[in-house]
C-alpha cells in the first residue's frame, strides 16, 4: 500500500474539479485530483452544450471536459484514475484511500464529487438518454423550441422545469404518480394558470418510445398508478425532473450536511464546517447546478485553498521558531 503526499486534493473531475486543478496548479500549489469513477462527471453524458461562455457553435460536453483536463494537466496538475472509497477528515493531514489500496493525504482537500440525477430505472430511459430524455431543463430546453415536451415529477424540481419549458415549447406535459403536487404552493398556483401546461394525474411513465435513424424519442407509455391502465401519448422529447443525488455518501457522517443532502458550506464561500476541506460545484449548489457556476466555485474553492495553505505555513513557521 503506497502513501502519497499532496498540499491540495481534489475529488472529482467535473468543471468544479477541473477549474480547481488548473487555478490551483497555476498557484504552483501542485494539486493532484483524483478523477473518480465518472471522469468528466455529468457533462460526459451531454451531447450538445450551448450555454457554456466562449463557444459560438454547440461543442460536445465530452469534448469539453477532455479539454478541461488536458488544460488542468498541463499547468502541473497530477490527474490520477482512481476513485476514493474512504475519507478520514477528522485531523489535518486529512487522510484518503483509494479503490486501488494507494492512500492520499492532504494538507487541504477540495470535495467536486458532484451530484447525479435520479432515474426512473428504465431501459428505454437509458437509450434514448441525450436523444430525446434529459434532466436538465436549462441545458436542454433550448432544443426543443415549438416542439411537446413530457416532464416527469411532482416536486419544486419538476415544476420549475415545466414552467421553464413552458417558455419554449409548444406543449408541457406534466406526469406525475400521484394526485397533488409536492411543490410549493405558489409554483403549482404559476403552473396551473399556465395555459401550455397540461398535468396527468395518478400516472408513472411504463416506456419511453422512439426510433428512427438517428433515434429520437418519439412518445411515453403512460401507467396509471391506481387503474393499471396504459395510454400512449406522443413527445418529442421527456425530461426526468425527480431530483438529484449529491455525492456526499464518504462524508455524511462527518461533515454538515444541508437538510436537503448537499454538502453545506459559508455564505458565498466553499469553506466546509471542516478547516481545510472545500466543496464546489454540485455537491454544494443544490440551487444552479450548472457546469458554468461549478467552474466558477472550483476557482473560488482554489483559491481558498490556497490562501489556508499560506495562513497555515506562516502560523507553522510561527510555531517552529518558537
Amino acid at each position: 500500500m503506497s502513501t502519497e503526499h499532496s498540499k491540495l486534493l481534489i475529488i472529482g473531475s467535473g468543471p468544479a474539479g477541473y477549474t480547481a486543478a488548473i487555478y490551483a496548479a497555476r498557484a504552483m500549489i501542485e494539486p493532484t485530483l483524483v478523477a473518480g469513477i465518472q471522469p468528466g462527471g455529468q457533462l460526459t453524458i451531454t451531447t450538445d452544450v450551448e450555454n457554456y461562455p466562449g463557444f459560438a457553435d454547440p461543442i460536445m460536453g465530452p469534448w469539453l471536459m477532455e479539454q478541461m483536463q488536458k488544460q488542468a494537466e498541463n499547468v502541473g496538475t497530477r490527474i490520477v484514475y482512481d476513485t476514493i472509497v474512504k475519507a478520514d477528515l477528522s485531523s489535518r493531514p486529512f487522510r484518503l484511500e483509494a479503490d486501488s489500496g494507494t492512500v492520499f493525504t492532504a494538507d487541504t482537500l477540495v470535495i467536486a464529487t458532484g451530484a447525479q440525477a435520479r432515474w426512473l430505472g428504465l431501459a428505454s430511459e437509458q437509450d434514448y438518454m441525450g436523444a430525446g430524455v434529459s434532466a436538465c431543463a436549462t441545458c436542454d430546453g433550448f432544443f426543443y423550441r415549438n416542439k411537446e415536451v413530457v416532464v416527469v415529477g411532482g416536486g419544486n424540481t419538476a415544476v420549475e422545469e415545466a414552467l421553464y419549458l413552458a417558455n419554449l415549447a409548444s406543449k408541457v406535459t406534466l406526469v406525475h404518480r400521484r394526485d397533488s403536487l409536492r411543490s410549493e404552493k405558489i409554483l403549482q398556483e404559476r403552473l396551473f394558470r399556465n395555459p401550455k401546461i397540461e398535468v396527468i394525474w395518478d400516472s408513472q411513465v411504463d416506456e419511453i418510445l422512439g426510433g428512427g435513424t438517428p433515434k429520437a424519442v418519439t412518445g411515453v407509455r403512460l401507467k396509471n398508478t391506481r387503474t393499471g391502465a396504459l395510454q400512449e401519448i406522443s413527445t418529442d422529447g421527456v425530461f426526468i425532473a425527480i431530483g438529484h443525488a449529491p455525492s456526499v455518501e464518504l462524508f455524511k457522517d462527518q461533515m454538515t450536511l444541508k437538510p436537503n443532502g448537499y454538502l453545506e458550506t459559508a455564505p458565498d464561500s466553499t469553506r466546509t464546517t471542516i478547516p481545510g476541506v472545500f466543496a464546489a460545484g454540485d455537491v454544494t449548489d443544490d440551487i444552479y447546478r450548472q457546469a458554468v457556476t461549478a467552474a466558477g466555485m472550483g476557482c473560488m474553492a482554489a483559491l481558498e485553498a490556497e490562501k489556508f495553505l499560506a495562513e497555515h505555513e506562516v502560523t507553522s513557521e510561527k510555531q517552529a521558531a518558537e
